[in-house]
């Protein structure tokens, strides 16, 4: 067994209704002025004032940042940065799916050592602790609370970068399924096949670990019992549960193990086409499975045996059961299954196979990728 190595540094309270604990954590850190980040959406449907109102309830002061957008750029970042600095918040509160939590962890970074964002680019470049996150996650797919990554568009470059670095693991998390029961059936089908593909990604990663097996296997079987009883019925609590333990023990897996082709292939289409990041990854899923299926070692089976729809026993398990099973959990989401079908056009692919191959994943990907083959990737999932 080869050498490994994990740490648990972050306080995390799961429960239903849990956010009323808000406060006490507020307390706890003493924060007496918070910088609240989150979008429009949120807002709308009144999830910003109910945070908000806690916040102001105990006596601490809120300034809210509400601007981000899916795919958030270097200049909601830097907008972000510019108002926390002006307000003179001492923490932040990160309130949303993966592009709030992107955001509050490059706020953190650029408001505690400054300069431009691009210069944290890669692995391992923000020298220190920076201003402590709270997570509070309204979505069971992105595991960004438990994460060591915020992923930003630089759209001078049409080019999704990562920051990689575990100071910017936010200090506390709030899990709260209630907070997933408004979502629309459409956003949790992609969150939740985003959060099932971090488990598989990382259970089939070359860096994988027996902790990070652990964690990505109860993450399968909690997301394979629920995912499709969470879609029929947002409001079944049991489900909500299961989807948003499911998705946080996910981004524990892949915060130890890395990802693979899928999300080395879905950044530059996420940057050049706008195209949702779970989208995206759910329609490349059956493509990269299909090319990793000649380095399987047993453990198609097991991913299949936990999202598999019923009991019964296949005797002759092949890899292509599991990439059929994915097909049909896309269409049985309503989720396209080509890129085609997203608007993604032949003449960007070489563009984006050479974006894919910087990133990291594609080191940790089961099978060993070349720019040819990437190509030939993206050719396949047209």
């Amino acid at each position: 067994m080869k050498d490994f190595n994990f740490k648990i540094p972050q306080n995390i309270q799961f429960g239903m209704g849990i956010l009323k604990k808000l406060p006490e954590i507020l307390k706890e850190d003493k924060s007496n002025h918070v910088f609240l980040v989150s979008d429009r959406g949120l807002e709308k449907i009144g999830v910003v004032d109910k945070v908000k109102n806690i916040i102001e309830a105990s006596g601490i002061k809120c300034t809210t940042y509400l601007d981000v957008v899916p795919n958030p750029t270097i200049t909601v970042v830097n907008e972000a940065t510019n108002l926390y600095k002006k307000c003179g918040a001492t923490s932040l509160i990160a309130l949303g799916g993966g592009s709030p939590l992107d955001v509050s962890k490059a706020v953190g970074v650029l408001s505690t050592f400054g300069g431009e964002i691009t210069q944290y680019e890669g692995l391992n470049r923000v020298p220190g602790p920076i201003v402590p996150i709270i997570a509070i996650p309204t979505t069971a797919g992105t595991g960004s609370e438990v994460t060591a990554s915020s992923v930003i568009t630089d759209e001078t470059r049409n080019y999704k970068f990562s920051i990689v670095s575990y100071e910017t693991l936010p200090k506390y998390a709030l899990l709260d399924p209630e907070l997933i029961t408004t979502a629309p059936a459409s956003i949790a089908a992609a969150c939740g096949v985003d959060a099932l593909i971090h488990a598989i990604e990382a259970y089939l990663s070359k860096q994988a670990s027996p902790f990070s097996d652990a964690m990505a296997e109860k993450a399968m079987e909690l997301i394979g019992k629920n995912l499709r009883n969470f879609i029929k019925d947002r409001r079944n609590e049991e489900a909500a549960a299961g989807m948003m333990l499911g998705s946080n023990f996910a981004g524990i897996s892949f915060a130890w193990a890395r990802l693979g082709n899928v999300h080395a292939m879905s950044h530059p289409v996420s940057a050049f086409y706008h195209i949702p990041h779970g989208i995206a990854n759910s329609v490349l899923l059956p493509t990269v499975m299909e090319y990793n299926a000649v380095t399987d070692n047993g453990r198609y089976e097991k991913i299949y045996n936990y999202i598999k729809e019923n009991n019964d026993a296949i005797t002759d398990f092949k890899p292509e059961v599991l990439i059929e099973a994915l097909k049909k959990l896309n269409r049985d989401l309503e989720i396209p299954n080509s890129l085609k079908e997203l608007g993604v056009k032949e003449e960007t692919i070489e563009e984006m196979a050479i974006d894919a191959m910087k990133s990291g994943n594609v080191l940790a990907n089961p099978r060993a990728t070349t720019l040819e083959d990437m190509i030939q990737l993206y050719k396949n999932a047209m």
